[in-house]
């Protein structure tokens, strides 16, 4: 009967009903966009980082795997590794920003084929002279760019004689000597991977190194790899707290403003309620039952907007952007909503229950 009662009274405001159900599902679609975003970046950069191929990679003294000077090593370095004992390759790379997140990598072409063995091309194919440049399919598609179209970056035009699959090493990639020519880095690299012999024991390769270069940071490839998560990223996860929180809050505040109005608007219904025999007890179960319903439907509605969000940044930003699913945080967002509307409402709820009957059903 109470649940028929709950239902009757919110079909009854489908307007009002339906406003705080999408209010509710914005501030949960808010907080799953937002941790899969930070989860899809950190994907997308850990599952290029893996691509390349390498086994070990060696970076500038002073910087870590999520900070990256322009080209601070001597090109020099790679002459010295792989002369070390277990190692195969050595391989060379020139990292530049270009604005915002966005970098472009200048590659020894044919050394890095060997490391990575080689990129998979969607339409063109590798570069043929030094102004040529590979653009990643998601670059592509987002700047609506096709074989033989120029670019113009960092000064300087460039041809695209290939657009490649993801997931390897970068979105732009050019050859090493032009980049470092271009930015004033002739003889210097971002960072060097290396490609072991079979049957090396990588950390004892690792454990030599850097015993042999003090300072430099060495980390195997698999370590790269597991660094790219929220935990590792400074300050992320406070930001993610942080956020939540703020969700809760506005949770906390549409619910209140949509429960409060709802008991002004039902005062003389609440009074017939208890001159009935409805106990306060009873109307308070009532009130929170809707909220509860609200609650659940706006969180249903977030996780559908969830999906939405996701299609809508890979059809638009797929270069810039990357969100992924995240369904262990849709249950955390469903209990966020409800805490947040249960919080909300039990101040209209306990005017509702302590309402007078006689002073009810004379309200005008």
């Amino acid at each position: 009967m109470i649940n028929k009662l709950v239902i009757a009274n919110l079909m009854h405001r489908p307007i009002r009903s339906l406003l705080g159900i999408v209010a509710i599902g914005v501030v949960v679609c808010m907080m799953l966009t937002l941790v899969g975003l930070s989860r899809g970046m950190l994907q997308g950069a850990a599952e290029r980082a893996g691509g390349v191929g390498a086994d070990v990679v060696l970076r500038p003294p002073g910087t870590s795997l999520l900070s990256l000077s322009s080209a601070p090593l001597n090109q020099r370095m790679t002459e010295f590794l792989v002369t070390q004992e277990g190692v195969r390759l050595a391989v060379g790379q020139v990292v530049f920003p270009i604005g915002g997140i966005d970098t472009i990598t200048g590659i020894p072409y044919k050394e890095f084929s060997e490391l990575s063995g080689g990129f998979t091309f969607r339409s063109g194919g590798p570069m043929q002279s030094p102004d040529d440049i590979l653009v990643d399919e998601y670059y592509a598609r987002q700047r609506k760019i096709k074989i033989g179209d120029t670019l113009t970056l960092i000064n300087h035009e460039w041809k695209v004689s290939g657009i490649i699959a993801s997931g390897k090493l970068a979105r732009l990639v050019v050859s090493m000597d032009r980049l470092q020519e271009l930015t004033g880095n002739e003889g210097k690299i971002s960072q060097v991977f290396l490609r072991t012999e079979p049957g090396t024991d990588i950390q004892a390769l690792i454990a030599r190194l850097k015993e042999k270069l003090p300072g430099y940071p060495i980390y195997s490839m698999e370590e790269v790899v597991s660094f790219f998560s929220v935990e590792n990223v400074p300050g992320l996860d406070a930001f993610i707290n942080v956020i939540i929180g703020i969700s809760a809050l506005v949770g906390f505040l549409v619910v209140f403003l949509s429960m409060y109005t709802a008991v002004l608007e039902r005062t003389r219904e609440i009074g017939i309620l208890k001159s009935l025999g409805a106990s306060p007890t009873l109307i308070l179960r009532i009130i929170l039952r809707e909220s509860v319903l609200l609650s659940l439907c706006g969180a249903a509605a977030g996780i559908a907007l969830s999906f939405a969000t996701r299609w809508i940044i890979q059809t638009l930003v797929p270069a810039s952007l990357t969100q992924v699913l995240v369904p262990d945080w849709w249950a955390i967002g469903a209990v966020v909503a409800l805490v947040g509307a249960l919080l909300g409402t039990l101040y209209p709820a306990w005017r509702a229950a302590s309402q007078d009957p006689i002073e009810a059903l004379s309200y005008e």
